[in-house]
């Protein structure tokens, strides 16, 4: 990690969370990702934008990694692996992306779960970890998110971490190839927790 100047960015690394951890994608991890990725294709093509056709491949995987990491240290982005505790089992991704300091001090959220681990929880855990170390190592103010209005998972999962809806963006993001409507939340780190509840 010395390499890119990392030892800074990475000193909090993995980020814990209940049954779950949060950590920076290494080359280890790519069997794993292409895999799950894979499998997961079909369920999250709708949410996504257009997959590159070499996406998958380890040449890709690796400029990602490397991409990730240099953000990370000019605290750009962090981007992040969920893994399963009690396994280690890749189960999806999240990212803190956007970072912008100053009087903004603000980040915009974004996710992605393998199909095989959906509606199980494990998402709503790793944003709650992320949330934690944005606002209380990151010193954020506010994350923000963005979802398609039909995207009732992403929904639910956003409100039970906290979001309040605040508005409506025309063609906001260009998702499976068309400029999509998109349903804008935030969270602030004045905003009390919300309660726990069943996942």
């Amino acid at each position: 990690m010395a390499l890119f100047g990392l030892v800074p960015a990475y000193r909090d690394l993995p980020l814990r969370g209940e049954g779950v951890y949060l950590r920076g994608s290494e080359m280890r991890d790519f069997v794993a990702w292409a895999s799950l990725r894979e499998r997961s294709r079909a369920f999250l093509t709708p949410w996504e934008p257009t997959w590159p056709s070499d996406d998958l491949t380890r040449g890709s995987f690796r400029y990602r990694v490397r991409r990730h990491a240099e953000e990370m240290a000019r605290d750009e982005a962090y981007s992040f692996f969920v893994f399963r505790e009690a396994d280690d089992v890749l189960v999806g991704g999240l990212t803190l992306g956007h970072v912008r300091r100053g009087v903004s001090q603000a980040a915009t959220l974004g996710y992605w779960m393998g199909e095989p681990y959906a509606g199980k929880g494990y998402m709503s855990r790793a944003v709650r970890a992320a949330l934690d170390y944005a606002f209380s190592r990151q010193r954020l103010h506010r994350v923000e998110a963005a979802c398609l209005p039909s995207n009732a998972a992403s929904i639910r999962l956003l409100e039970r971490n906290g979001f309040h809806q605040e508005g409506f963006a025309r063609a906001y993001l260009n998702i499976n190839g068309q400029w999509r409507d998109h349903l804008l939340f935030a969270r602030l780190d004045s905003d009390p927790s919300p309660a726990r509840r069943p996942l």
